[in-house]
């Protein structure tokens, strides 16, 4: 299979084929390893150069850092899954340019307000390490506690505590 990608495309175009491919591949990457506890237990699950893109084999690591993070969307955190119970539901749909703002913005606040993947009040706020590995990206217009008020059903204090929840990498099969 030879899947092709357009530079001349907009950013949206952009964000929702990689978004949908990292996603595609993902699973893909399960299934041909499967049955696995863990995305872990693969061998270089993210290094692995097996996505065939314009003539070249890529990893995820390359979609997700290279790529992704480079188009200053940090809600793309939330979109691209690891297959992992700690990360973010996968969508049942796939990211379309006509509805990408919706779908992230519904992403986001679907993982930001799930309880099992982060605990939230006004004033102690318990956080996926998603937060932490990827801090920069939600600090691009303001402060970690600026991005989270945008999409958290809880009203967060400015001085509100942090701490980072373990993270799951069981199989959310």
């Amino acid at each position: 299979i030879e899947i092709s990608y357009k530079d001349s495309w907009s950013k949206n175009e952009s964000l929702a084929y990689w978004i949908n491919a990292y996603n595609a591949f993902t699973i893909k990457l399960i299934i041909d390893n499967y049955p696995v506890k863990s995305i872990k237990d693969i061998k270089n699950p993210w290094d692995q150069k097996f996505i065939p893109i314009n003539g070249d084999m890529i990893s995820l690591n390359y979609i997700e850092h290279e790529i992704l993070r480079n188009m200053n969307e940090p809600r793309i955190h939330f979109a691209i899954v690891c297959a992992s119970e700690s990360c973010p539901k996968l969508l049942n749909e796939a990211y379309e340019v006509g509805k990408l703002e919706e779908q992230l913005t519904e992403a986001t606040k679907d993982f930001l307000n799930d309880p099992y993947k982060n605990k939230i009040t006004a004033n102690q706020l318990e956080l996926s390490k998603i937060f932490k590995w990827f801090g920069k990206d939600f600090k691009q217009n303001g402060s970690l506690i600026d991005f989270l008020n945008q999409y958290s059903i809880v009203n967060i204090s400015e001085d509100a505590k942090i701490k980072y929840l373990d993270y799951s990498w069981v199989l959310n099969d």
